[in-house]
C-alpha cells in the first residue's frame, strides 16, 4: 500500500504518523518519542532551520556539528549537480580512480598538519573510525610486531556508533548494547577538570589525567600497545575541553613508548577550535586523523583518514594489499561537494573569522551565563561550548539525573526558537561557522531564557 500522497504538501500530523509508522530513529527511545510525535524539520537558510509548522529555530548544534556553512549554500548544491551530470559514482577499487577524490586527497593534503598526506576515503566518522583502528593495527604487523594490538581510549569519549567504533568509545550506555564488543581495547579517565579534578589546577590535573595513558601502556606492556586514540575536545560526551597541558603530554608519552597516536577530528576539524584541526589548537601533532561532518559541511556523506608519512610509507612498501574499503568512498560528488567547501573555508577565510572573531564573541557571550544559578561552569573554544549545569555552586552539587535539568532546558530552549542539545547534566553548543553577531546575541538570550524557565520549574538549589 502507498501511504505516500505526493500531492499537496503534508502537515506535521501527517509526516508525524508516517514516522511513528515505518521510521526506526538513531539514539532514540522509539517508544517514548512515539507517544509525542518527531519534530519535521523541511528546509533550513543560514544558520536556521524551519519545522513543517513553520517554526524558525537557530540551529545551535550545525545539525550534528556539521553544518559549518550553514543551510543552502549555492555553491556547494552546484558542486553537487554539476558532478551528478558528469560522473555521478565510479568507484575506487579495480586499480580505477576518480577526478574529485584524487583531487580532494590532494587538496586535504595542504591543510592536514605536516605529514598527514595521505588520504584513505570513508563515508561516515564511524567508518573513518573503524578504518584507523584497522589501519592502526595492520601498521604494526606490517612492522614485525603483530602482538601490538591493544588500542587506549578514554572513559566517556565517542567516537561512533558501529560495533568497532563502539567499542572504542567509553560511552557505558552505549557499551552495554549489542555485545560483545571488539577485545584488546581499554580505557582511562577522561580530563574532565570541573567535573573530577577538585584540589588540583587545570595544569596538574591535565597532567595527571595524561598518565594514566602511560600507566595503562605501562600496565599492558608497550610491547603489546598499538595505538591511544582521542578527540581533541570531547563532543558528544558533553564538551570536555582538557587543560592545555593534557594533549603534549600525551603526545610525549606516544612518542616515549612507540604507541601511534590517533586524533578523532570528525566535530573539531575543519575550524571548529579556530584552526583547521583541534589538534593545532591543543599543540599536538597525530600519527592518524579521522575527518568527517565539516569536511562537506554535511552536505553530502564522507569522511576520511589523514595518514601520517610514517604509517603510509610502511604500509605502501610492507603492507602489500589492505583488505579494506567501501562501496562508496571517495564518493565523486561528495568529493565535489568537500572540494567546494574548502574552496569557501579559504576565500572567505572563515577559519581565521573564527579565531580571531566569532569564536572570541561567541564564548564572551555564552560566558555572561556564569551569573545563572543553575550555570556551573562553562567550557569552550572557538565555536564550541559545554554549559555544565549544577543543583548548586557552593558547594559544588550536580543534579542526580538528566531530566531534572538538562532535558528541561534543551526543550526550553527549543520552544523559544534555539536547537540545542543536552548530554547529561551538560548542554553542548556547535552553531555554525558562518553565524553572525547578532545571532550569537539571540542563542545567548534564548539560553539565559531556557535556564531561567528550568530554574522557575525545579527552583531554586
Amino acid at each position: 500500500m502507498n501511504h505516500i500522497d505526493k500531492g499537496a504538501p503534508k502537515s506535521q500530523d501527517i509526516w508525524q504518523d508516517l514516522d511513528r509508522r515505518h521510521h526506526l530513529h538513531p539514539f532514540t527511545d522509539t517508544k517514548a518519542l512515539n507517544a509525542k510525535g518527531a519534530r519535521i524539520i523541511t528546509r533550513g537558510e543560514g544558520c536556521h532551520i524551519v519545522d513543517a509548522e513553520g517554526k524558525k529555530l537557530l540551529d545551535g548544534m550545525a545539525g550534528l556539528w556539521c553544518v559549518n556553512l550553514g543551510y543552502n549554500r549555492k555553491e556547494l548544491v552546484e558542486a553537487a549537480a554539476n558532478q551528478l551530470s558528469t560522473l555521478p559514482y565510479y568507484n575506487n577499487f579495480f586499480s580505477t580512480a576518480n577526478t574529485p577524490s584524487v583531487e580532494l586527497a590532494a587538496r586535504l593534503a595542504t591543510v592536514t598538519p605536516e605529514g598527514l598526506d595521505h588520504i584513505f576515503f570513508a563515508n561516515s566518522g564511524s567508518e573513518a573510525i573503524d578504518t584507523a583502528m584497522r589501519m592502526a593495527r595492520f601498521f604494526w604487523q606490517a612492522a614485525g610486531k603483530p602482538e601490538k594490538t591493544w588500542l587506549i581510549a578514554r572513559d566517556n569519549s565517542y567516537h561512533g556508533s558501529t560495533i568497532a567504533a563502539t567499542s572504542l568509545g567509553g560511552q557505558k550506555e552505549m557499551r552495554k548494547q549489542g555485545g560483545p564488543l571488539l577485545g584488546d581495547i581499554a580505557h582511562v579517565a577522561q580530563p574532565y577538570h570541573y567535573g573530577e579534578g577538585d584540589g588540583m589546577s587545570e595544569d596538574e590535573f591535565g597532567l595527571f589525567r595524561a598518565r594514566l595513558i602511560e600507566e595503562k601502556i605501562l600496565e599492558l606492556g608497550p610491547e603489546r600497545v598499538a595505538a591511544v586514540f582521542g578527540e581533541p575536545i570531547q563532543g558528544a560526551g558533553g564538551v570536555i575541553v582538557p587543560p592545555k597541558t593534557y594533549w603534549p603530554e600525551v603526545e610525549r608519552i606516544c612518542r616515549k613508548y612507540d604507541v601511534l597516536l590517533v586524533a578523532d577530528e570528525v566535530i573539531c576539524g575543519f575550524g571548529r577550535t579556530g584552526s583547521w584541526f583541534g589538534c593545532q589548537t591543543f599543540g599536538f601533532t597525530p600519527d592518524l586523523m579521522t575527518m568527517a561532518k565539516g569536511m562537506s559541511s554535511g552536505y553530502l556523506p564522507i569522511s576520511g583518514v589523514a595518514v601520517g608519512r610514517r604509517v603510509a610509507d610502511m604500509l605502501i612498501e610492507n603492507g602489500g594489499e589492505f583488505y579494506h574499503g567501501f562501496t562508496y568512498s571517495g564518493h565523486p560528488a561528495s568529493a565535489a561537494v568537500a572540494l567546494a567547501t574548502l574552496d569557501i573555508l579559504q576565500d572567505e577565510k572563515i577559519i581565521e573569522r573564527v579565531r580571531d572573531d566569532i569564536g572570541p564573541y561567541f564564548q564572551k557571550g555564552l560566558r555572561t551565563l556564569l551569573d545563572h544559578p543553575l550555570v556551573g561552569h562553562i567550557d569552550g573554544v572557538g565555536l564550541i561550548a559545554g554549559i555544565a549545569l549544577v543543583k548548586s555552586k557552593t558547594p559544588k552539587t550536580f543534579f542526580e539525573t538528566a531530566d531534572k535539568a538538562g532535558v528541561r532546558v534543551r526543550d526550553h530552549s527549543i520552544s523559544n526558537g534555539l536547537m540545542m542539545r543536552a548530554v547529561g547534566d551538560r548542554m553542548a553548543l556547535s552553531p555554525p561557522l558562518v553565524i553572525s553577531h547578532e545571532e550569537v546575541d539571540d542563542l545567548v538570550r534564548i539560553v539565559r531564557r531556557a535556564l531561567d524557565l528550568t530554574l522557575a520549574e525545579i527552583g531554586a538549589a
